[in-house]
């Protein structure tokens, strides 16, 4: 079994490097924050690095889960970054969602180093990160290096599969990101109009549910939504970074997204008013 890294540990990497570790992987982590990764040391079997040098030069694989494309560049390309760490014939996985340039801009930069690169955004939220049954959508221009990948990612992931070249698992997730804004719009104007209406809003999605309005979204977030909970894992925040890559890469490819551009319009509504760290179901606010 090769030696895996882990760089970021939040409500994501936390649990996906656990089930590394519980696989049986010599399992090297590292977070920004060091409390978390300390805890991480306490719960889990692996050890903890004080960089992502420090991961890199002792791991075969090595997969990032961090913020943003300006953390991914801090961890890949710092002094202290992963590649200044990757020996040759490494395989470098990233399961931020970035923006399809920067993966690009990475897999030349691992060439260059003699490093395979694999852009692998995930979705399954962090319920799907705690039982090991994320999707993985993965880019790269080395199958060889997916093959591998995708033998350790089974700890973690329900389904991993191979897109295309290098930004290609990025364009998949914004595929999957359309998807998921038009359906929580979707259902905001639903269950508000249903409230409006005098029905039990909860009584409308059992029945509803079991038709062809049935989605994840309206099994998992439906009577969470009317009961204005809204402590899930995936904030509006991050949900503004992913529909921004949207729209930038649609201006690019000439694509027409105009359900995206309107609800991220609206996400940022929320964020103004101190709603930014709310699950996207959250939507529903704006109906009320």
């Amino acid at each position: 079994m090769p030696a895996v890294g882990f760089c970021g540990l939040g409500v994501m990497g936390f649990p996906m490097a656990g089930h590394l570790a519980q696989a049986g992987f010599s399992t090297f982590v590292y977070n920004r924050t060091t409390s978390t990764a300390k805890r991480w040391g306490e719960e889990y079997l692996g050890t903890v690095c004080a960089t992502p040098r420090e991961v890199a030069s002792q791991s075969q694989v090595v997969m990032l889960c961090v913020g943003n494309d300006d953390d991914v560049r801090s961890v890949v390309f710092g002094t202290d970054g992963v590649l200044a760490g990757a020996q040759p014939g490494m395989i470098l996985v990233d399961h931020t969602t970035t923006s399809a340039e920067l993966a690009r801009e990475i897999s030349a930069a691992c060439a260059h180093s003699h490093v395979s690169f694999i852009d692998a955004p995930v979705s399954g939220g962090q319920a799907g990160a705690q039982n090991g049954v994320l999707t993985i959508m993965c880019g790269t221009d080395s199958p060889e290096a997916f093959e591998t990948f995708q033998e350790i990612a089974r700890c973690y992931s329900r389904a991993c599969v191979l897109l295309g070249n290098a930004g290609s698992g990025q364009l998949a997730k914004m595929v999957n990101q359309i998807c998921i804004a038009g359906v929580v719009q979707g259902l905001s104007e639903a269950l508000a109009f249903a409230e409006h209406a005098g029905l039990d809003a909860h009584a409308v999605v059992d029945v509803i549910s079991q038709g062809a309005a049935q989605s994840w979204q309206m099994e998992n977030r439906g009577h969470t939504m009317i009961d204005n909970k809204f402590d899930f894992g995936f904030a509006v925040e991050w949900m503004i970074k992913d529909l921004g890559f949207v729209i930038e890469e649609a201006r690019r490819n000439g694509s027409s997204v105009p359900v995206a551009d309107l609800v991220l319009r609206y996400y940022k509504e929320l964020a103004e008013n101190g709603d930014a760290r709310l699950d996207t179901s959250s939507l529903i606010k704006r109906l009320r």
